[in-house]
């Protein structure tokens, strides 16, 4: 026996932290005499050889452990040399296969040292597992980070799961294990078995993953993501010119598991490939401009809606592989359609096999619960101070557009991460460093996240939602912002459904509910948003908030009066699934929506009203233009609290890029309302929520209304209607005549 007995002692019971330095070939001397020495850890193996490739001259090896270790001296070779191992197994089949221990490292020390420093944006393809060729021979290579682990070994169906068998080793003091194991191919099951710093055993997945099994066990899977052939070359140039603070963005925000079910298969979700073709179709019917998916990054736990992410680089296998989830988004994209996706870096859940105490310390996480904990979700909060950790959270959002050609991310929770005393009672949390309760470390990151993702890719969306006063979140960083594109309006959603929510004879006195939002809509890029958060826990469907006591009808025709008022608000739109037709229950993760709803023309009228609202907007591009430009809005009447009826201008280049929008909040009809407007001539109607097409009663203002010259609202012209209640109307100038 030529190995010191620590080394083979420290190999037998899996603690070997530099295999590498014991297996394969290495010098040696026996007898006095200079050559190698080969050793090999083989599962299920009953001889084992050292393969010449060149010469086919071979060296029995003697096994030194009923487990599997196998040594050998090779006489007068003194130099490794290209080799195979060829075993033989307890029942008889011969294999010869490359033995993973004579290969280089895949990570240069350019990437170890970038990565350690938190600026290795395309890290993804470095860690995790990644199918390779080194001289024509192909394998895995396989790279994780684990600093204080004592050993890592890679586990999975090709060696029964032992650690023993596949032990990696650290490069350096990096912190990264790392091995190439030649012969596996894209769809072995894997995970990482680690001896933490603790001493304990820890089987993890790999962070790095592209590809998940399903729970219980959830395993990652060596997956390919290379050969999809893309055809949306034409949107990615189109994209990375636009300017969409200037373009109309409307957003259809999907649940992709309970969007639509196949009930002839026990009520599954649809595929990606399925959505591909059904979404797609209905996206575009619809004028919706963006799809935004709740989060599809993987995660175990269905109720969490995708917010509980334990795979952030991987696509959620429960509608299919990375390649249907590819088609999809490629399908959308040749259907002049962007897609969005919620990406959730506030957060982890806490299931062991996961991100959680990865090494056996508070890797991810911060060791303090009051830095480590979130508060109202039981989950932990990542070490936004740690380069390391920084690093994996932005090559995340690097790799979601570069594997998958996302157009915008949504960026979950913001205001958890801004806060450090976000939902926790005095004592419960720790001061900056200079006494505050601004999270510095993560603010850093969100602003070097945004900053890369638009340097990488020009013309993508960052959106963030965050509920509170933080100051400057779409200015830019160079101006000391956090450098998002858009900022959900939490504030008019609030505002907005606490007016709706009343009863018509009580709206009087909210008026300013209404109006308040316009005091500070231009301090951020806004965008309107009534999501899922609006329609889940108890909260009912939002159709259901209008007006108490209404019964259906009513509470439809008050939604659409909503609705027309929100398009032509100043601000980009959000709607989620279910809401653009009116669906009566509260949404449900685990079934479909409530399609048949639209026999009733109560929802199939608000659906055809959502339709033609995105068709006006996306047609007439001066409302896009001036969405977070306060020259585009002016008040025509906003104090008009005793008949609940308010009224603005949206306003472009042109006279012609002129709206007048007129809004009564209740079911009593305005005759003779008069409003002021600033040009004198035709103003045609382009929207009337009262519309029979919508199944409203049908009364409007005939196509269009000429000025009075009436001095108005402090304008020389003016418009006289009748107004019916709870209806919205939009009118644009026309021109002198009609």
């Amino acid at each position: 026996m030529i190995i010191p007995e620590s080394d083979l002692d420290l190999l037998l019971k899996a603690r070997h932290s530099h295999p590498h330095d014991v297996l394969g070939l290495h010098p040696a001397k026996q007898k006095g005499k200079q050559g190698l020495v080969a050793r090999a850890y083989l599962s299920d193996a009953k001889t084992c050889e050292v393969v010449d490739i060149d010469s086919d001259e071979r060296w029995p090896l003697k096994q030194l452990d009923k487990s599997g270790f196998y040594e050998g001296f090779i006489p007068d070779r003194k130099e490794p040399f290209n080799y195979r191992l060829r075993t033989q197994r307890y029942n008889g089949e011969i294999r010869q296969f490359w033995d993973p221990y004579c290969f280089l490292p895949a990570l240069s020390e350019d990437d170890l040292y970038l990565f350690n420093q938190g600026n290795h944006h395309r890290i993804y393809e470095k860690l995790g597992a990644h199918i390779k060729h080194y001289d024509g021979v192909q394998g895995v290579s396989f790279a994780v980070w684990a600093p204080s682990a004592r050993r890592v070994s890679v586990v999975g169906d090709f060696n029964s799961w032992d650690g023993r068998y596949h032990p990696m080793r650290t490069l350096g003091s990096s912190g990264v294990w790392e091995i190439f194991i030649p012969g596996l191919e894209a769809g072995a099951n894997y995970k990482y078995e680690i001896v933490g710093g603790d001493g304990y055993l820890h089987l993890k997945t790999d962070p790095y993953a592209t590809f998940y099994e399903a729970p219980p066990h959830n395993a990652s899977i060596v997956w390919d993501t290379d050969g999809y052939e893309w055809g949306d070359g034409e949107w990615l140039e189109q994209r990375a010119q636009c300017k969409d603070q200037q373009n109309a963005v409307s957003v259809y925000e999907v649940h992709l598991g309970s969007w639509k079910r196949v009930v002839e298969d026990g009520a599954r979700p649809l595929t990606y490939r399925e959505m591909a073709t059904e979404l797609t179709a209905y996206v575009n019917d619809m004028g919706f401009t963006h799809v935004e998916f709740l989060p599809l990054s993987e995660h175990p736990f269905t109720g969490s809606w995708g917010y509980q992410v334990t795979g952030f680089f991987a696509p959620s296998h429960r509608y299919g592989s990375p390649q249907d989830f590819m088609f999809l988004v490629d399908s959308l994209h040749r259907a002049g359609i962007g897609v969005i996706m919620d990406w959730v870096p506030a957060h982890f859940p806490r299931d062991a096999f996961a991100l959680a105490e990865f090494d056996g310390t508070c890797l991810y996480e911060h060791a303090d619960p009051r830095q480590g904990q979130h508060m109202d979700w039981g989950t932990l909060i990542f070490n936004y101070g740690r380069h390391e950790v920084r690093n994996f959270l932005v090559a995340s959002a690097l790799s979601w557009m570069d594997r998958y050609h996302i157009d915008g991310l949504r960026v979950d929770a913001v205001a958890s991460m801004l806060y450090l005393d976000y939902s926790r009672q005095e004592g419960e949390w720790i001061p900056n460093q200079y006494g505050g309760r601004e999270n510095i470390e993560a603010i850093e990151f969100l602003r070097q996240a945004n900053d890369l993702v638009h340097e990488y890719y020009p013309g993508t969306l960052m959106i963030a939602e965050e509920s509170t006063s933080f100051g400057g979140v779409t200015k830019p960083t160079s101006d000391w912002g956090l450098g998002f594109d858009y900022k959900w309006n939490m504030g008019w959603m609030h505002d907005t459904l606490q007016y709706f929510e009343k009863e018509p004879i009580h709206r009087r006195w909210h008026h300013n509910d209404m109006t308040f939002g316009m005091l500070y809509q231009y301090s951020e890029n806004f965008m309107q948003v009534f999501s899922h958060d609006e329609v889940v826990h108890g909260k009912g469907s939002l159709i259901n908030k209008m007006g108490a006591g209404f019964d259906m009808a009513k509470k439809a025709q008050d939604l659409r009066s909503l609705y027309a008022w929100m398009w032509a608000w100043p601000g980009k739109n959000i709607l989620f699934m279910g809401c653009e037709f009116g669906q009566s229950d509260e949404w449900r993760y685990d079934s479909s929506l409530d399609w048949h709803l639209l026999q009733y023309m109560d929802h199939e009228g608000i659906q055809r009203l959502v339709r033609d609202l995105n068709h006006f907007y996306t047609q007439h591009p001066s409302l896009g233009r001036y969405d977070s430009d306060p020259k585009g809005f002016q008040w025509i009447n906003g104090g008009d609290s005793e008949n609940s009826v308010l009224s603005f201008l949206r306003t472009g280049d042109s006279p012609e890029e002129t709206f007048a929008v007129v809004s009564n909040f209740t079911p009593v009809p305005r005759p003779g309302y008069r409003i002021g407007v600033p040009n004198a001539g035709y103003w045609r109607e382009m929207i009337n929520t009262n519309s029979d097409l919508y199944g409203g009663g049908g009364a409007g203002l005939g196509g269009g209304l000429m000025t009075d010259e009436i001095s108005w609202d402090g304008r020389e012209h003016s418009l006289k209607m009748d107004l019916p209640g709870h209806t919205t109307f939009i009118l644009r100038y026309a021109g002198p005549t009609a």
